[in-house]
């Protein structure tokens, strides 16, 4: 493009700052082939923004400031005397959008077409056929990611997961004798456990400092464990972002994080759905745990969980014991 050529290796100095809680910096902006390239005084690249996506959020005003398409924290700014290059990037920029295609009248009634379809297929079902593909596209990998993700957004809630070196190999046997992926203790911001997508099982820490048998922190785990057979942790988080979230995740497989927090929030302020209570002894079973800890500590007279108790599918066996005593009392001291 004659216009790129014209200006190619034209340098101005200009003020930059990658985010609104980073200092400005002094920088030295260079236009190139449809592209600004921000380098520091030792000639150092620090940023490489498109000509078609950089916007003036000040016209007519000065300094002049601009910053890239879809992320007005990082900014630029050039003094009022930088006039070629303030030039420079309009001229180039009137040129690229000249450059690009311009529809025309079919273009407009294609696109009207498109949309008649897209609403029609949005009032016969479309967002529950789009989510029901989305959840089976998921691969494990991105479930795992996702969770941890979010882990880490609940965690500005929460605090940090209580962790030590000790405690870590004691939580992944305590995950494999419940066949989750991860077992995670949180000090606050949880009532009582929570299932995230990937097989990470959250749980409160007085399931493991309020009582002396690892059973009751291990039944906390299955019933996550029978909730989340229940109730894909996908499935919630689509549900609360909505289609948009649904469409995003399914076409670059991605979510927000404004869906995560949104999550995050509604599911730390809701109480946990009740289980089943067959399907959750046939997981006391199938761990080999006894389901009576849980029951007593779930509640004291036994009343509310007395199906837990009398049916306990563990009740007279000799078992081998979910933890050792001193793997429990090194896992009751970590959030100390």
């Amino acid at each position: 493009m004659t216009v790129l050529r014209e200006f190619q290796r034209l340098e101005a100095v200009g003020i930059w700052r990658p985010s609104p809680s980073e200092q400005r910096r002094d920088v030295i902006v260079s236009l190139g082939d449809a592209t600004l390239t921000i380098t520091d005084m030792q000639d150092r690249p620090l940023a490489h923004w498109s000509l078609a996506a950089v916007e003036r959020a000040n016209p007519g005003a000065f300094p002049a400031l601009y910053h890239p398409d879809g992320d007005p924290g990082e900014t630029l700014e050039l003094a009022e005397d930088e006039v070629t290059m303030r030039e420079a990037i309009e001229t180039v920029q009137t040129a690229i959008d000249r450059a690009r295609p311009h529809p025309g009248r079919l273009r407009l009634y294609g696109g009207l077409g498109i949309l008649a379809c897209v609403a029609t297929l949005l009032a016969f079902g479309l967002p529950q056929t789009m989510r029901t593909q989305t959840l089976a596209a998921v691969s494990d990998v991105h479930r795992k990611a996702i969770g941890q993700a979010l882990l880490g957004r609940i965690e500005r809630v929460s605090g940090q997961a209580c962790s030590t070196a000790e405690a870590e190999p004691i939580l992944r046997k305590l995950a494999d004798r419940t066949d989750v992926r991860r077992v995670v203790v949180l000090r606050s911001g949880i009532a009582e456990s929570l299932t995230l997508p990937g097989g990470i099982v959250l749980i409160h820490r007085s399931f493991v400092e309020d009582y002396e048998d690892p059973a009751v922190a291990a039944g906390a785990v299955l019933v996550e464990h029978v909730r989340a057979d229940t109730r894909d942790p996908m499935a919630e988080i689509l549900d609360i972002g909505g289609i948009g979230a649904t469409f995003r995740l399914l076409t670059t497989g991605e979510i927000r994080r404004e869906t995560l927090d949104r999550y995050s929030e509604t599911m730390l302020a809701s109480p946990r759905p009740g289980v089943d209570v067959e399907t959750l002894l046939a997981e006391f079973a199938r761990a080999a745990i006894p389901s009576t800890p849980y029951a007593y500590a779930r509640d004291v007279t036994g009343e509310t969980t007395l199906g837990l108790i009398e049916a306990d599918p563990m009740a007279g066996r000799e078992l081998a014991p979910v933890l050792n005593d001193r793997d429990w009392v090194q896992l009751q001291n970590i959030c100390g």
